[in-house]
Order: structure tokens, then C-alpha cells, then sequence
């Protein structure tokens, strides 16, 4: 009988062994975010797999690529993107479930310079000489034909008259992180970034905030992918719940959706 329960116990454990692995992957749940999301999104997943024990893998970076990647067929239950453009495409695509897309955020864009730069509070407004301000050396923002920040920062340029003498002088990275590191880095003297995202960088600081109205308004869409598993939805509410928008809020984020608890 000793035995019979020793073997018993062994088959069992296999059995344990070869199932867990299913389990555990209903207790995971894949987050394609934009760069600017990070530190904000990575304290909101702490918070969410502590109260629930679900964990949450994120692949960050520029929403055109997480868009482009979600068209492709790669695995996600959520897309967060920086403007509500990648969201369309990917709603064009059918790769979110539409009825599930909310705009969560807002944000603003700032003029930043590296945390010893002389540039200090620089006016932005109609006739805003940026190239003359920029001198010999690079002005970083991401790609402003397809990352959000690039986006926004054109689109506020060409309103305040700024951007034909300023375009020349853009180093144009592939996302607002990157943008901001060569800001940090001192490779170039200027950058547009997120306010969110200068307010997490030591190496640099903010001298110029851009008026609301002199670019679209920057939202930041969420929505569960067609293949989401059942738990996103939990998920998803959790984004809207008052713990996490006291996060956000730390971060710099304006909540633009009323809290759900």
C-alpha cells in the first residue's frame, strides 16, 4: 500500500507538472504600452499583481511600432497607445476589441535641455525662434512623422511659425525615451518630450512648456485586443480605479475618465 501511494504521489506531481505551465499562463496577462508610460505603468502593474497575483509582462516602446506589431499578429491583451492615430490603425486592423477602447490620459509637451544647460526659461509662443536657440546643435524629439511625441511637436511648430527654420536641426529618434536620453546625454542641447517624461529624467530640465493649443490634444487611448484573455477586462478596470489614477496623477498624467472605485 506504501507502495501504491508512493507511485500515486509521483504520477500526481507529473501530472502537477505538465498541467502548471497552462495555469500559469492565465495568470499572465501582455501590455503593448507607449515608451511614456513606463515608470507610471510599471507602479500600476506592481499594485494590480499584488492585489490580484496576475502578472503583467510589458513590451514598451513607440506606439507605431506596437501598433504595427499588433497588425502582425503578436501576442497582447492590451494596447496603450500616445495618440489616438495608432489607435485607429489598430482598430482598422481589427486588432483591439473596439466596444473596449477608452481615452484614459492626457499629457503635454515640453522643451527640455540637459539639467546643466544655460537655456533657462524659454517664452514658446507665435514667432518662437527654436533654431536660433538651438544653435549649432541638435534639437531631439521622436520621428514626427510616425512617433506621437514627433507628432505633436511638428504640429505645434508649424503653428507658432517655427518649424520650416527649425526642421533641418531635428535628430529624430524612435521614441520619446530615446529622444529624451540624448537630451540627458548632453548629444544635443534641446529636446521635446512629454512633461511626464522630463519629470522622470535627473539628467535634464524643463525650460518651455508648449501651449495646449498649438497642437491636438495628446490622448492616450486603451483598449483590450481581439485576442485578449478573460482577465483583461479586470485589468482594464483596474487602469481606471483611483489607485491607479493616484499613480498616474504622481506621475504627471492628467486622468481624463472618471475613477470606477
Amino acid at each position: 500500500m506504501d507502495r501504491f501511494a508512493g507511485i500515486l504521489s509521483a504520477f500526481l506531481l507529473l501530472f502537477g507538472a505538465f498541467h502548471s505551465p497552462a495555469t500559469a499562463q492565465d495568470k499572465i496577462l501582455t501590455v503593448f504600452a507607449a515608451a511614456s508610460m513606463k515608470n507610471a505603468l510599471d507602479d500600476i502593474n506592481a499594485a494590480y499583481t499584488a492585489k490580484f497575483g496576475t502578472k503583467i509582462v510589458v513590451s514598451y516602446g513607440p506606439s507605431s511600432g506596437l501598433a504595427k506589431q499588433l497588425e502582425q499578429g503578436a501576442p497582447a491583451d492590451v494596447f496603450i497607445s500616445a495618440d489616438t492615430d495608432w489607435m485607429d490603425y489598430a482598430a482598422g486592423k481589427k486588432s483591439i476589441n473596439e466596444p473596449s477602447r477608452i481615452n484614459l490620459l492626457g499629457n503635454s509637451i515640453v522643451l527640455v535641455a540637459p539639467k546643466d544647460s544655460k537655456i533657462d526659461n524659454v517664452n514658446i509662443g507665435a514667432g518662437f525662434d527654436l533654431a536660433k536657440l538651438a544653435g549649432d546643435g541638435k534639437i531631439a524629439t521622436g520621428d514626427v512623422k510616425s512617433v506621437p511625441v514627433g507628432k505633436y511637436a511638428k504640429a505645434a511648430l508649424e503653428k507658432l511659425g517655427s518649424w520650416q527654420a527649425a526642421e533641418s536641426k531635428f535628430a529624430m529618434a524612435e521614441s520619446v525615451r530615446a529622444a529624451l536620453t540624448l537630451v540627458a546625454r548632453g548629444e544635443a542641447p534641446l529636446g521635446i518630450v512629454y512633461s511626464t517624461d522630463a519629470r522622470v529624467e535627473p539628467g535634464v530640465k524643463i525650460v518651455g512648456t508648449f501651449p495646449a493649443d498649438s497642437h491636438p490634444a495628446i490622448i492616450y487611448p486603451v483598449a483590450a485586443t481581439t485576442t485578449a484573455k478573460p482577465e483583461t477586462t479586470n485589468y482594464l478596470a483596474f487602469l481606471r480605479s483611483t489607485a491607479a489614477k493616484n499613480i498616474l496623477e504622481k506621475y504627471g498624467f492628467k486622468f481624463l475618465v472618471s475613477p470606477t472605485t
